[in-house]
């Protein structure tokens, strides 16, 4: 187990991975970063074989290479996407972008009696927003009251029954603008006036404003939980269209009811990690706003940021439970 390597999955640039390799690395740790989309071909190569004994083989990158049946844990960060098959210039390429997903991939999913964090499979399941609300409630987790729907009808009655609503989309999306840059539709209120029949053309999420004091991030390691209250100067309802607006500080005590859901949470999803945003009502309140299971951490204060990156070395080092 000692020379057993950490495979971390995620692009370059990528500072909150860059955290948990430098911890790694201080500790002796071996680590191998890998970027499949970016460095297959050209800079890397896998070979595997799968009969009796299950999957074996060699992967090997521009500076390592590691027998793949040593590796010991995954972290799953932030790899760069493949291209698009439908936009490929030709079927060959379309073939290869296709292949290369399902192949390069596959191999790395099906390492037998590896620990994931987390799993790119459980990552996609826990990233449907009515699936983690719905979950949050069932938990017993404060949730404001939602519609999702595709009624303009619906929509205008739901805004019309509450003092405050806001909007927010099923599945956070990057647009285009003119310019070419990208463009992100935020957290925003609404009324009932201003919600016309486009609202018809796909499912919209429609929420109850909780009248906030502060935010609350929550990452999640497995057993440990660690808080985050984040306070925005002026009223911003998304604090996340301009963190230099924001302040952080650690909470250092998470409600026994709210750790143990969070705990359950996970469970229910088959997660090692997840990223909870909640709302801190002026009762103290905490709401289940929702949950990334690949949330990023690295932007909250010093201690909390060095707690959970000691959190997830911890767990990476230690591998598979399985």
């Amino acid at each position: 187990m000692v020379h057993s390597p950490v495979l971390v999955v995620t692009s370059l640039g990528d500072v909150t991975a860059d955290l948990v390799l430098h911890e790694l690395c201080g500790r002796g740790v071996p680590a191998v970063r890998l970027d499949p989309a970016a460095d297959f071909p050209d800079t890397a190569q896998v070979s595997s074989r799968i009969g009796g004994i299950g999957l074996t083989g060699d992967l090997t990158t521009a500076t390592r290479h590691l027998d793949l049946s040593s590796v010991r844990s995954v972290y799953w960060r932030r790899p760069t996407p493949y291209g698009d098959p439908r936009s490929a210039e030709s079927s060959g390429q379309r073939f290869t972008v296709e292949q290369s997903r399902a192949g390069y991939t596959g191999v790395l999913l099906a390492l037998p009696s590896v620990l994931h964090v987390n799993h790119p499979v459980r990552n996609r399941a826990a990233d449907y927003k009515p699936v983690q609300l719905a979950t949050a409630a069932r938990l017993g987790l404060a949730v404001p009251e939602t519609l999702i729907t595709n009624s303009p009808v619906e929509a205008r009655k739901f805004a019309a029954e509450h003092e405050s609503v806001i909007y927010k989309p099923v599945h956070g999306v990057h647009l285009a603008g003119e310019d070419g840059r990208n463009r992100t539709v935020w957290t925003g209120r609404v009324h009932s006036n201003e919600i016309d029949d486009s609202i018809a053309l796909c499912p919209h999420l429609f929420q109850s404003c909780v009248r906030k004091v502060a935010d609350i991030r929550v990452a999640a390691v497995g057993g440990q939980v660690f808080a985050t209250r984040i306070d925005t100067d002026g009223d911003h309802l998304d604090w996340r269209q301009d963190q230099r607006l924001i302040t952080c500080s650690p909470v250092p005590f998470v409600p026994p009811d709210i750790r143990e859901a969070v705990r359950s949470y996970l469970d229910a999803f088959g997660l090692v990690f997840g990223a909870f945003d909640f709302a801190l009502d002026g009762d103290g309140r905490w709401w289940f706003l929702e949950c990334n299971p690949n949330g990023q951490w690295a932007f909250v204060d010093q201690p909390t940021t060095k707690a959970i990156t000691t959190a997830l070395a911890d767990t990476l080092q230690k591998g598979t439970t399985a």
